[in-house]
């Protein structure tokens, strides 16, 4: 079975790369992994009305991979899973990919045009240095 990875993160932007890659692995009949990265594994306290939870960021982002993959496993009838590191995006993405060896990766292309190419974008480092094919959602 071939497998989809892509990198997601709470963003407007992040979410129509996602989007897309339930698509793309419902097309393949591909199983998908959601795939996020935190920079810090820090406790960090949630109110909830008078109630007060800690959580790691770990744990937050953790939860965000599974919760995003289960939606998509439910909306295009897809096995997914979703799956958190520590690290900067592009570098957990390619592990990840290389470690599932994943046949396509999906990213947007955020900071890929005008003055934040210069500095680097995900999608460009990714596209340059990844295992497989690279889908590049043009989601500005």
């Amino acid at each position: 079975m071939e497998t989809v990875v892509v990198g997601a993160a709470e963003s407007e932007t992040a979410a129509k790369a996602v989007e897309r890659a339930g698509r793309v692995a419902a097309s393949l009949g591909a199983r998908l992994v959601v795939v996020t990265a935190y920079g810090f594994d820090e406790v960090v306290e949630l109110g909830v009305g008078s109630d007060t939870f800690a959580a790691s960021t770990a744990q937050i982002a953790t939860s965000f991979a599974d919760t995003t993959a289960a939606r998509l496993s439910a909306e295009h009838g897809i096995e997914a899973s979703g799956l958190a590191f520590k690290g900067k995006a592009e570098t957990v993405i390619l592990e990840s990919a290389n470690r599932l060896n994943a046949s396509v990766i999906v990213v947007g292309n955020v900071r890929m045009q005008g003055p934040g190419r210069l500095l680097g974008s995900v999608a460009n480092h990714v596209a340059h240095h990844a295992p497989c094919d690279v889908y590049i959602v043009k989601t500005t």
